[in-house]
């Protein structure tokens, strides 16, 4: 599959779904007022591309090899470890009744870091290429308890004039606080029912504004950061690196030497290599 090609594809983003990662961007207040379903559930489902939509969201902002950061010294950007899936949706009389998860990838939820921002959809597509996912897509056998999916870690690095620095934690997928069948009946759900509250938004009127569209791209949550990735924000000539591997292949001493070493061909993995513009 090439770049182009996504951009047939409607693009969400879900906030809250990894323990202690909204309190790390300074994000956690937003939601204070967002009611969940239970303690660690996920706060909600926001949009960041539609196509056929009348606003800033119709930018296409993926790219597999740059980040693009705002001209206003201002405005801080900062890394998103993530994973994404690669979905077909299934409709039935405007609703979605099912979702396919095919594939899943390295992805960077680059975010401005904007308190002035009343949604978190504008804190995520500013323009061209200033989102990150992975051609290197690995096909799920099932999005259930072992399947492959869990036997994937998140990696991710920073490099710079200074070196080669940890940006995110090395996390299992497993970990995430909602993950295979109970996260993808959450997401269902989500997109049909979720309101416009806060610093969310009403999906479904998004999703019937781009004619019920069929493929789908969901970011499912960003890790937690390390020292060092919690105050680093993004400069010019960055180079950003998200890794998705088998840890029954690999140690994580493995990957970052690998990364460091800029060999990035190994097998049964998912990374994304953007520079910073």
């Amino acid at each position: 599959m090439k770049i182009e090609d996504l951009k047939e594809f409607v693009g969400f983003g879900i906030a809250g779904n990894f323990a202690h990662h909204l309190d790390q961007a300074g994000e956690a207040k937003d939601f204070v007022d967002v009611i969940v379903d239970e303690k660690d559930a996920p706060k909600g489902i926001f949009p960041f591309y539609a196509k056929s939509t009348n606003s800033f969201l119709n930018i296409f902002p993926l790219s597999n090899n740059k980040i693009n950061i705002p001209n206003d010294s201002t405005y801080k950007v900062q890394v998103e470890p993530e994973v994404a899936l690669i979905c077909d949706i299934e409709y039935e009389n405007n609703n979605i009744i099912d979702i396919k998860v095919n594939y899943f990838t390295a992805y960077n939820d680059c975010s401005i870091r904007e308190p002035a921002a009343s949604k978190i959809s504008q804190k995520k597509n500013w323009g061209k290429n200033t989102k990150g996912i992975s051609l290197d897509f690995i096909k799920v056998d099932k999005f259930e308890k072992n399947g492959i999916m869990d036997d994937y870690a998140i990696a991710s690095f920073l490099k710079d004039s200074d070196g080669f620095h940890e940006y995110g934690k090395d996390s299992d997928i497993k970990t995430y606080s909602y993950f295979h069948k109970k996260l993808k009946n959450w997401i269902i759900n989500k997109l049909n029912t979720q309101e416009d509250f806060g610093p969310l938004e009403n999906l479904n009127n998004l999703i019937k504004e781009n004619n019920n569209p069929k493929k789908m791209i969901i970011a499912i949550g960003a890790t937690q950061y390390t020292e060092f990735g919690e105050n680093r924000y993004l400069k010019e000539d960055d180079e950003i690196f998200v890794c998705l591997y088998n840890k029954n292949k690999y140690k994580y001493s493995q990957i970052k030497n690998s990364i460091s070493n800029n060999n990035l061909d190994l097998e049964d993995t998912s990374i994304l290599h953007q520079v910073v513009i």
